[in-house]
């Protein structure tokens, strides 16, 4: 189950331990600007510890982070929905600045998504995507997501209002 071993780096459990890491390589704008606001920037290492407590198993096995040599360089995780959603997923994920373009996460979004299907009772994994993001939607549509809907004016970030491009990938 986990750790995922993928060619590059390993998917796993966050530990306090990578709370420095995380913080160095989540404060940077660049990153933060294609997030949700609930992740800060500045990203302290204040902000690390609060967030690996937030998320400590055993009721989390889907908030995983993005191991390169023995530092947590990003994250992905998979936020289960309820109700009549509980068939689907939602996808999120953030890696550092100095390792975008080398296909990290083309292959840790291929991982987490197998790992979703295979363990979750789900048929759909979906992510949101702020219309700023052309990288992100790239990768989305490398791994065999397609694109279901773009809705407009949904997203307020840093005061400039965005579409909001939705991806979604089914179960084979």
């Amino acid at each position: 189950m986990l750790p995922i071993k993928c060619t590059k780096f390993t998917i796993r459990e966050f530990d306090l331990k990578d709370a420095e890491s995380i913080s160095i390589h989540a404060n940077n704008k660049n990153v933060s600007s294609t997030l949700r606001d609930y992740f800060p920037y500045p990203y302290s290492k204040a902000d690390a510890i609060r967030f690996i407590n937030s998320i400590q198993p055993p009721q989390n096995k889907t908030n995983l982070g993005i191991e390169i040599e023995g530092e947590v360089v990003g994250g992905i995780g998979l936020i289960a929905n309820v109700d009549v959603y509980k068939h689907s997923m939602e996808l999120g994920y953030w890696l550092s600045e100095m390792y975008w373009g080398k296909g990290i996460m083309t292959e840790a979004i291929e991982s987490i998504v197998n790992y979703g299907f295979r363990y979750f009772e789900v048929i759909k994994i979906y992510a949101s995507v702020f219309e700023n993001n052309k990288a992100s939607m790239r990768v989305l549509e490398k791994v065999g997501f397609h694109k279901e809907a773009i809705l407009k004016k949904a997203i307020l970030k840093d005061n400039v209002l965005m579409e909001e491009h939705r991806y979604a990938i089914f179960k084979r």
